[in-house]
């Protein structure tokens, strides 16, 4: 009966329960800190996951969705009555409603978590297509999470899509969607907090607090297309929330040391018919300066066959040997990390290859698949496809390994799929291509990782893999950065936010692109305001692509090239504390720069203040014609010392410390 669901106990195990009404069954089950929660439909076939993986061996083809390897299992005392079953996990106070399977969870301050009254779940298509879920709104909550989503760091009173796209010149207070798909989130309310994470890869909308229905109390609401749903729901502080999720999808790679130094990068070298000198005057230019880099991330320009780019190619007008391009670079202490796209144009030398395996996204007749891509028509290679997936990695190590370009910049891999008659593979179970279309990024890098495991043998260095596009998991394979930023002083800001926002949603290694990828060219204060805050960042990498203007390069202006160089110099000493701290993360399942209310709850999370690791408070200025900071030292620390200076600060507190735009940065250690 519609709106109307009595559940009724199907099986019962020691650390899960399963109940069902009207061709649905609803699984509970019990782990350490988490509660998992499913809804699966009778009639339809559960997706895998690639995203919860706690051992971090998730099988190539994907993990059954309700496994429970790597779960420490508990097995609570449930309590069963005629309409509702309660147990107690871990301080929380957890009953479930049969009628229309109702979950509240208290503790002795009041309601943590609790589903929407009336009707929370779409059990019979009275909400709609696809999966929905409603949870208890109160209008004071906090929201984070979410991954790379745009404006403040609570998300309150916002909704977002749950989506993926190439986002050029995104504004950073408000464009979505933007390039990650992590529908996890953190609420903070008035008892306590929980996290959400929803184990989907297919497109929706979430909402905290846009939409208002009369007939309801004030909600959180997401819905997404695929028909069954998982979620789980983790109890904990903001910061043991984040521990608990990122070690449940896998934890993160390590990164290597390098990575953390200065790395240049710019459209315009690769694109230009000089490709080659003009990298290797990269080279020379850091070394005229002092600079020390640690790499150069390669555009795609180095592909071009005419006006069009063709992964896998190399423009030999341009590059005349890559190898010995390679080899340069290697020789100055530098690498170079080439960009790979996974859309081949229908002009590409290797496409009717490709299209006559089967290896491409295709439609219902077998015929590869078209979209818009880079000036052209091209279709995309399906990584669900085991054959596709090795002549990837074929292509990798026989056009790139072999050259010494074993770091990986993986670009352009959202797949922009609407089509419903658009098909994958799916590892012989065929799947529309547009309910997991963030999946193929992750595929993507793991292909890239994995082959350079196979390549290097016994060679034990580190890889540096980087993809645009993420889901919850990709960690694994590789880090990220948040994509093509605007140059504004405006975008700064929010741009500080959303690494914030990054952070709260598990990622440890990423950043923006310095001094931003679109717009005009950054004037000499936000360039230098720019420099100052991403000094504290893990990636430290200029990036721009803004034609008829000069690319934004440590010589941007050459008259402040003094103030420059000390910015450069402050970075390169802080690199082994950096890489420290990031092999503590880890280990321990924690962000890199971190919002200081994960430490002290009171602390105003829209802070311009943040913490790099565990002794540094980075203060950066982000508004125009400002010349000076103001500071809350964190009271969680006794003393703070402010860097350059002797005296020590109590903390707690508040102080105004200088600081123009040609200075050092202001930033306090913890003592």
């Amino acid at each position: 009966m519609k709106f109307h669901h009595e559940f009724r106990r199907k099986t019962k195990g020691e650390s899960y329960c399963e109940f069902e009404a009207d061709g649905v069954t609803m699984r509970l089950d019990f782990f350490r800190h988490i509660l998992r929660v499913a809804l699966i439909r009778d009639e339809k076939a559960l997706l895998p996951t690639w995203s919860v993986d706690p051992f971090n061996d998730c099988p190539l083809c994907g993990r059954d969705k309700l496994s429970c390897e790597g779960f420490e299992k508990e097995c609570p005392e449930i309590k069963e009555e005629e309409d509702q079953i309660s147990f107690d996990l871990y301080g929380m106070h957890f009953t479930v409603e049969l009628l229309n399977f109702r979950i509240t969870a208290t503790n002795e301050k009041g309601i943590v978590y609790q589903d929407r009254n009336g009707l929370a779940c779409n059990f019979d298509g009275e909400l709609g297509d696809g999966s929905v879920h409603f949870t208890r709104r109160e209008e004071n909550q906090k929201i984070y999470g979410l991954g790379d989503k745009s404006g403040y760091v609570n998300k309150n009173g916002r909704s977002f899509e749950l989506s993926t796209g190439d986002a050029m010149g995104f504004r950073a207070e408000y464009s979505d969607p933007l390039y990650k798909h992590v529908p996890f989130y953190i609420c903070v309310n008035e008892a306590g907090s929980y996290g959400l994470y929803y184990d989907t890869y297919s497109h929706g909308r979430i909402n905290f607090g846009e939409e208002h229905d009369n007939y309801f109390e004030p909600f959180n609401s997401i819905r997404y297309e695929e028909e069954n749903m998982v979620f789980y729901l983790i109890t904990g502080t903001p910061l043991e929330i984040i521990r608990r999720f990122s070690h449940m999808c896998g934890g993160t790679a390590p990164v290597p040391e390098w990575a953390f130094e200065y790395c240049g990068s710019t459209m315009e070298y690769t694109d230009a018919p000089d490709a080659d000198e003009k990298l290797r005057g990269f080279v020379n230019r850091c070394e005229r300066y002092g600079i020390k880099a640690g790499g150069f991330w390669l555009s795609s320009g180095y592909t071009q066959i005419g006006e069009r780019r063709c992964v896998f190619h190399w423009n030999r007008e341009k590059i005349p040997s890559p190898e010995g391009l390679a080899e340069y670079f290697n020789e100055h202490g530098l690498k170079i990390i080439p960009n790979i796209k996974p859309a081949f144009l229908t002009e590409h030398p290797l496409y009717e290859t490709i299209a006559s395996n089967g290896w491409f996204l295709h439609y219902p007749d077998g015929k590869p698949a078209v979209f818009p891509f880079w000036g052209g028509m091209a279709s995309y290679l399906d990584f669900t496809n085991p054959g596709a997936y090795s002549f990837w990695q074929e292509c990798v190590k026989e056009n790139l390994f072999r050259y010494g370009y074993t770091d990986l910049w993986n670009d352009n891999n959202e797949y922009d799929v609407w089509d419903k008659d658009v098909y994958a593979h799916g590892f012989g179970h065929e799947t529309q291509a547009k309910l997991i279309r963030p999946l193929f990024s992750y595929l993507m890098a793991r292909a890239g990782r994995e082959a350079y495991a196979e390549y290097s043998g016994a060679n034990t260095e580190v890889p540096f893999m980087i993809s645009r596009c993420a889901i919850a998991g990709t960690q694994r394979e590789a880090v990220t950065w948040t994509g093509d930023n605007y140059t504004d002083f405006h975008d700064l800001r929010f741009n500080h936010y959303q690494a914030m926002t990054m952070s709260l949603s598990g990622f440890a290694y990423f950043g923006q692109d310095i001094g931003g990828f679109a717009g005009h060219v950054p004037s000499r204060e936000l360039f230098m305001r720019w420099l100052q805050y991403a000094v504290f960042t893990p990636r430290f990498v200029l990036h721009s692509w803004k034609p008829g203007e000069p690319s934004t390069m440590p010589w941007l202006y050459e008259d402040l090239m003094d103030h420059v160089k000390k910015l450069f110099d402050l970075r390169h000493s802080l690199v082994s504390y950096l890489y420290e701290q990031m092999n503590e993360c880890v280990r321990e399942n924690i962000p890199l720069i971190r919002p200081v209310f994960l430490f002290e709850p009171d602390y105003d999370q829209e802070a311009d203040c943040f913490l790099c690791g565990e002794k540094i408070l980075a203060c950066p200025v982000f508004d125009e014609g400002c010349s000076y900071v103001h500071v809350k030292l964190p009271s969680f620390a006794e003393e703070w010392k402010l860097r350059g200076k002797g005296e020590s600060i109590k903390g707690g507190t508040e102080l105004d410390v200088p600081c123009t735009p040609f200075d050092l940065p202001v930033w306090f250690e913890k003592v």
